[in-house]
């Protein structure tokens, strides 16, 4: 069975690179060489963009391997395969990581259990806005936003696992 997806390393320090290249790398089964370039919403950081074809799972591999690192500020997507849903992984250095599924189309899919939960849990408007927006990965979003935009027109590898 085959998944795919997109790695956005929306910034990483330059020292970093070689890193997020191996843990790409060890994602696939094989040797990785992004095409970095300059992230204009963060000066002094790069910006890389990687298509992949793997095994399902393989998106939550990359959100592992790269969390670990504070000074990224990542995206990676997997989309719905046989018998899998799509998922969504975000990263800040302030947010910390934040993993969702998501509809072929890309929407956010909340569980009917976490909409339970939430009800039951909350009083007020203000409480289920801000428990709707945490479900959503809100704050995430605002703040990736410009890094996402400042990425338009870069260049995108393609990767597909080794044997």
């Amino acid at each position: 069975m085959s998944a795919r997806g997109v790695l956005y390393v929306h910034s990483c320090p330059p020292a970093l690179t070689p890193h997020v290249e191996w843990a790409v790398a060890a994602g696939v089964g094989g040797r990785v060489g992004l095409s970095w370039s300059d992230q204009p919403a963060a000066p002094g950081t790069l910006r890389a963009e990687v298509a992949w074809r793997s095994r399902p799972g393989t998106a939550g591999r990359f959100a592992a391997a790269l969390r670990g690192w504070s000074l990224l500020r990542f995206e990676v997507t997997e989309d719905s395969s046989p018998g899998v849903d799509g998922e969504r992984y975000s990263y800040t250095p302030t947010l910390g990581l934040f993993r969702t599924t998501v509809s072929a189309n890309g929407d956010v899919m909340v569980g009917e259990d976490r909409l339970r939960v939430l009800l039951a849990s909350v009083r007020g408007g203000e409480a289920l806005t801000a428990g709707l927006d945490s479900l959503l990965g809100t704050a995430w979003d605002n703040e990736l936003e410009r890094f996402r935009h400042a990425g338009d027109g870069a260049p995108v590898s393609w990767l597909h696992e080794v044997g």
